[in-house]
């Protein structure tokens, strides 16, 4: 029986990688060695060699093109194909069947990618470098961050301050840091704001070394509260206080700032270690207390407005900013028992000046000293008892203490027929201690706020109650200068 010719073993010819094979002196392909071996959950790379609607299909080397599945290719959801891929670019894709019920191989880009994300994340995550990621959605609470893995960005870690619209950030790229991680329950969520205090915490360093008190800069006004405006200066803020706001009363800063808006300041004082910077908005703006000392002197007469009546007078606006006090007995010739008998608040009328204080900034007016200039008397409903508008003398009991030089109204207090000789006379009840004597309170400093409960002040026992002050920018109630 002839025994059957042995196979020549092919032999692979020299230079050829692998792909041509000598057989009894013939040169043939190696097909084997173009098939790339590879197991389910192997990550491929391949290129895109064609899209369709519902899938796309790319050749990783192997017999068959792969083909991704609509919904294997982006975590995000109802994606088109086209706007993921291209033909001819290169992709990775994680092999998920190597042969279906029709013998295709079935791929997944987006889990290559959610495998590769995994590892960059937890890199991060242990070194505390930021990733990068586009923002896909806006959810309640927050946004979605494609970063092959879909990371939950709360709004309060948006940004350094509360973001109000998040849809502006709505297909930006973004950096951000990990700041918790779970495999098992595929949830990552992220910190911009960290990004960017650690970004400026450099900047801030920076800015308090080049700052220096009498600076004027500008900034743009980042938050509002009662007590004052937050001005940005490009990395770090400052506070301007509802005091440093403007020369004139400010009962709430957003009378005259809205946030966004960018305003110069003057740097007034810096706290390098607790790393605060006190602002002033007025400091760049004109003084009106200074116009007032340039352009008028004692005796001059002007315009004004009366924008407050207390018991002890009335105050009238002669200047934008620069109000004066029209004291009770400088309203009218006559006996004058309550200031509404005579002004009322918004009346205009005119005034002369009887003293200036530039060293306290008070202004001290007269309507009764202007010539040819007759208020009419006005009926006023007769006070309550017991609210302390007059006492039985006609002198309210509540005048204060004003502190101008006596000589303003030498012999005026005789020519009233009570006054001051009546109060000082009056002794002190048991219930009521008398206020000490001695100087005039200071002006309160910028950083307190005086409170607002009432217009009166008490009498100073041993001080002439006909004097008058000017208040001008300050709280009425204390008498305060202009500011």
């Amino acid at each position: 029986m002839a025994t059957a010719e042995a196979t020549p073993p092919a032999q692979t010819v020299e230079g050829s990688d692998g792909l041509l094979l000598e057989i009894d002196g013939q040169i043939v392909p190696n097909y084997d060695a173009t098939l790339i071996a590879f197991t389910e959950g192997d990550v491929l790379t391949g290129q895109v060699v064609r899209i369709d609607k519902d899938e796309v299909l790319i050749d990783v080397g192997y017999k068959s093109e792969g083909v991704i599945p609509q919904k294997e290719l982006s975590i995000r959801k109802s994606v088109d194909a086209s706007e993921e891929v291209a033909l001819g670019e290169e992709v990775d894709a994680l092999v998920l069947t190597k042969e279906d019920q029709d013998g295709r191989l079935i791929l997944s880009k987006k889990r290559a990618r959610f495998e590769k994300a995994w590892r960059r994340i937890e890199g991060a995550a242990e070194s505390g470098e930021p990733v990068e990621g586009s923002v896909i959605e806006v959810v309640k609470g927050g946004l979605i961050v494609d970063l092959g893995v879909r990371g939950f960005l709360p709004a309060s870690l948006v940004d350094i301050r509360r973001v109000q619209n998040l849809d502006d950030f709505m297909g930006r790229p973004i950096e951000c840091k990990v700041i918790e991680l779970n495999r098992s329950r595929n949830n990552v969520v992220l910190s911009r704001r960290a990004v960017l205090e650690e970004e400026r915490k450099e900047v801030r360093q920076q800015i308090l070394d080049r700052l220096q008190p009498g600076m004027v800069v500008e900034g743009a006004i980042s938050n509002i509260f009662d007590f004052g405006a937050f001005v940005d200066l490009d990395g770090i803020d400052g506070l301007i206080h509802i005091s440093e706001l403007s020369w004139s009363h400010v009962n709430h800063p957003s009378e005259i700032l809205s946030i966004g808006q960018n305003v110069p300041v003057k740097v007034l004082d810096i706290d390098r270690e607790r790393q605060r910077i006190s602002l002033g908005l007025k400091q760049t703006q004109e003084d009106p207390w200074q116009r007032v000392v340039d352009t008028y002197g004692v005796n001059d007469e002007l315009e004004g407005k009366v924008t407050k009546v207390v018991t002890f007078g009335a105050f009238v606006e002669v200047l934008d900013g620069v109000e004066g006090l029209v004291h009770i007995s400088e309203l009218a010739q006559h006996h004058v028992e309550n200031p509404r008998e005579v002004v009322n608040q918004g009346d205009e009328i005119r005034v002369k000046i009887l003293e200036i204080d530039s060293e306290r900034r008070r202004l001290s007016l007269s309507v009764k000293r202007v010539e040819d200039q007759i208020l009419p008397l006005r009926e006023v409903e007769p006070a309550a008892e017991g609210d302390g508008e007059a006492g039985e003398s006609g002198v309210p009991d509540d005048v204060p203490a004003l502190g101008l030089s006596d000589d303003v109204f030498a012999g005026d207090a005789a020519a009233r027929g009570g006054g001051a000789s009546a109060v000082e006379a009056e002794p002190a009840t048991p219930e009521t201690e008398p206020a000490p004597t001695g100087e005039p309170e200071a002006d309160l400093p910028a950083a307190e706020v005086p409170t607002e409960d009432t217009d009166e002040a008490p009498a100073t026992a041993g001080e002439p109650v006909d004097e008058v002050v000017v208040a001008s920018g300050a709280d009425e109630d204390s008498g305060g200068g202009a500011a």
